[in-house]
């Protein structure tokens, strides 16, 4: 029997911009991904079965995913056994962290965490590039969690390139207790006759110029336009964390996540205590955390 741990990290959108379509119904994109600290753990347990067949099983302690076929670590556990013709029984036990359904890749990182301990358990000269190719039919966001770090991300988010890292900072993160449809979030930006574009190129500036306050400027998500007037209480979340010192308060990805980038450990502390003890803001989940750098 063989084992490894591996940490999944959520990744916050400080840019987002969707800049057309291709025929396929993929949209393109440019982002600015960041990994954060709110993290999954993973327990990856491989042991040989007589019969010879590939075997994964899944547990968690979330009552909120699906533990069969459909989830994505399992589809990830498959297509690796496929590559590599592993036929094993595969064991995997999912710490969950992460909010669900949140706009912060949790699902698409705890697969890349699978991806990688299978790698590192059975294809260790499997390059993380070539790991990124066999993720991508999966989903978008997946080679990205695998490069991790700061990333300018591109096409349907399978171009990226490494970026420097981001100015070192203090993130409150926040989620409201509501689902938000991605595919109609999406759908929604295309019905718009036009929309303002966030400076994703600024935004590079400033990270590479080590410039947090430029950096928070120049942080914008394009999909906000349409998520913000579906979801109100974003709007009241990002306020009440720029009214107490937030240098940015921004959505990630389609929502409804909320990140507050902070100077001072000891203000966003501050802010996020007033927070929870706000009755409005009393269901919400909120947690202090920080840039993550690879």
């Amino acid at each position: 029997m063989r084992q490894i741990i591996r940490e999944a990290y959520a990744k916050i959108n400080l840019g987002l911009d969707v800049v057309g379509r291709r025929e396929d119904g993929y949209h393109l994109v440019r982002m600015i991904m960041q990994e954060i600290g709110v993290h999954d753990t993973l327990t990856v347990t491989a042991a040989g079965v007589p019969e010879g067949a590939p075997l994964i099983r899944l547990k968690t302690d979330s009552t909120e995913i699906p533990i069969g076929p459909d989830n994505l670590v399992s589809h990830a556990a498959y297509i690796m056994c496929e590559a590599f013709d592993i036929r094993d029984e595969i064991t995997i036990d999912l710490q969950k962290r992460i909010p669900v359904a949140a706009g912060l890749a949790g699902g698409s990182t705890d697969a890349a965490a699978v991806f990688m301990a299978l790698r590192d358990l059975y294809a260790p000269s499997v390059t993380d590039g070539q790991l990124q190719e066999l993720a991508l039919p999966l989903g978008a966001d997946i080679p990205y969690c695998i490069a991790g770090g700061t990333r300018l991300s591109e096409g349907i988010g399978e171009k990226l390139i490494r970026l420097p890292d981001a100015p070192q900072c203090c993130l409150v993160l926040v989620k409201p207790p509501v689902a938000v449809n991605t595919g109609m979030v999406y759908r929604t930006l295309d019905s718009l006759a036009g929309y303002p574009h966030p400076d994703i190129d600024g935004l590079i500036d400033r990270i590479a110029a080590g410039d947090l306050t430029g950096m928070a400027d120049k942080c914008g998500n394009v999909l906000e336009l349409v998520t913000g007037q579906l979801v109100p209480v974003i709007g009241q979340i990002e306020q009440f964390f720029m009214d107490r010192g937030a240098v940015c308060s921004k959505m990630s990805g389609s929502g409804p996540s909320v990140f507050a980038i902070y100077q001072e450990e000891e203000k966003a502390a501050q802010a996020l205590r007033e927070f929870k003890e706000t009755a409005d803001f009393s269901d919400c989940y909120g947690a202090l955390t920080q840039f993550v750098y690879r």
